[in-house]
């Protein structure tokens, strides 16, 4: 009987955070993050609402497309063709057990390489969405951003070791 009552307080939850959602999470995201952009001096930031699907809408910190300074050379008559730059976004998504998704889309070129696909911060009951963390997730998604922009192969590089590695030992000194 227990597992049947676990259950049923689990659809029942689903319901209360899609209410919360609607209630209370969504318009603090949308005070909360046109509170940032203004003073982060964020311009070209817009705070997006998606609403085309009940139960999994989200709400967008998107900092739009712009020129990326590259384009293609079409031809010999000097047509060109300018690649566009997504800027990034901060996506905050209802799951659809009424849970929220909170994701960073990092920049990219259009024409360019593949985006990288969104990267997940955390999953968190719409009780457990404060300020705070909003703030943390802003600092997250600037980090990101940033270190796109500023891209060179002086960044320290994951290891791609496949393998065991004795404890206490550096990767390094197990290879010797």
């Amino acid at each position: 009987m227990s597992k049947i009552n676990k259950y049923k307080q689990v659809l029942e939850n689903t319901n209360l955070y899609r209410a919360e959602w609607h209630s209370n999470v969504k318009p603090m995201l949308q005070k909360t993050l046109g509170e940032i952009i203004e003073q982060a001096s964020l311009t070209k930031a817009t705070i997006i609402e998606r609403d085309n699907i009940d139960n999994l809408e989200s709400i967008v910190l998107d900092l739009g497309r712009s020129s990326s300074g590259i384009s293609e050379n079409i031809d010999d008559s000097g047509v060109k063709r300018t690649m566009i730059k997504s800027n990034g976004s901060l996506i905050y998504q209802q799951l659809f057990n009424g849970k929220i998704i909170v994701m960073i889309v990092s920049p990219h070129i259009e024409g360019y390489g593949q985006p990288k696909p969104p990267t997940t911060i955390e999953i968190l009951r719409p009780d457990e969405l404060k300020a705070p963390f909003i703030i943390r997730h802003m600092e997250l998604f600037l980090k990101d951003i940033t270190e796109w922009e500023d891209f060179d192969d002086e960044q320290p590089q994951k290891s791609n070791t496949i393998g065991f590695t004795p404890a206490g030992f550096a990767p390094e000194e197990a290879a010797n």
